[in-house]
């Protein structure tokens, strides 16, 4: 329907169903090829990230058999140099994916060869190390760094319900390890702050007013996760979570004292970027779409307030037919 078609139409005296019959009429011809050409492009997004998805699982793969490849020529006596080995397998794999069995796996490993009094101080080292690990492999922000240390958390809970008799102590060397590992994660991004490349800066300053958001609450969100998964746990789970987090509070302010200190230096370092960002958001909210999404909110005002008039009147009718 053309727009010659269109003006000989009386909208005025059209119902609402009938004003959309028409729009929707409308809509379909002239954006027919549109939507084919949309069609096409998610069909072919979906192969793509099927695709990433199963190049991604063969290279995980192939580091895992490069890695046992290596495992196999090395004495297995010489502790050491496994050792080594398997620091750099733990810096070269994509931790995330797997990041639960592992805890579970490093957690019963160490149960199994170390002495109680060694077994504490073990598992919180792990814990630090592969919270680090998993955490640098992506960005710093509060959904995944809050998925991350709730995947640990839970999975160490599992084995420590599963080991009454050392429970408390699993539960404590493992919020201690998170801790140390969230920490020099966020130790980590402040040093490579002062080496990022201009366009690593552009890339972190939209998400600026996030990250020092974060920075500022990381206190809040690890005693979150600690307190979420403490309510979805047994009460004796529950109760030595709460326990261990709150004797944990001076530890916290160490945590709280490192975020701090990284944003004043992110803020330092960047306030000419977030400048220039805030100009750049202003210029985007002139955009057409921009304008389109003002123009939308206050149409859906105007429906909003014409419905609340519309009852008010048909309120006042009955009443005065009433009288």
């Amino acid at each position: 329907m053309e727009l010659q078609e269109l003006q000989k139409i009386d909208f005025g005296n059209l119902s609402l169903h009938e004003i959309k019959d028409i729009t929707s009429e409308v809509i379909g011809k002239r954006t027919k090829n549109l939507r084919d050409e949309l069609e096409d492009l998610l069909l072919q997004k979906e192969l793509l990230e099927k695709n990433i998805e199963k190049k991604s699982s063969e290279l995980q793969e192939a580091k895992y058999t490069i890695f046992n490849e290596i495992e196999s020529i090395i004495d297995k006596n010489d502790a050491l140099t496994l050792s080594k080995l398997h620091q750099a397998k733990l810096q070269s794999i994509d931790l995330f994916d797997l990041l639960g069995e592992t805890v579970e796996s490093a957690i019963i490993t160490t149960l199994e060869k170390s002495k109680d009094s060694e077994a504490k101080n073990t598992i919180e080292e792990i814990i630090k190390e592969l919270t680090f690990e998993t955490i640098k492999e992506g960005t710093l922000n509060t959904i995944r760094v809050r998925k991350i240390l709730s995947t640990i958390l839970h999975s160490s809970i599992d084995i420590a319900e599963a080991s009454s008799n050392f429970s408390e102590e699993i539960l404590e060397a493992t919020l201690k390890g998170m801790r140390g590992g969230l920490m020099q994660s966020i130790d980590r991004f402040k040093k490579r702050l002062a080496y990022m490349p201009l366009e690593a800066k552009h890339i972190l300053i939209e998400d600026y007013d996030t990250i020092m958001q974060d920075l500022n609450h990381t206190d809040v969100l690890f005693s979150q996760v600690v307190q979420n998964i403490a309510n979805e746990s047994t009460n004796g789970t529950r109760k030595t979570l709460l326990e261990i987090n709150q004797r944990m509070h001076y530890d916290l302010e160490e945590l709280v004292h490192m975020s701090k200190e990284t944003a004043l230096v992110m803020r330092e370092k960047f306030s000419a970027f977030a400048k220039t960002a805030v100009k750049k958001a202003d210029t985007a909210l002139h955009s057409q779409s921009a304008k389109e999404a003002k123009r939308m909110g206050i149409q859906a005002w105007g429906v909003a307030k014409t419905a609340l008039n519309n009852a008010i009147k048909s309120a006042k009718n009955k009443i005065d037919s009433k009288e």
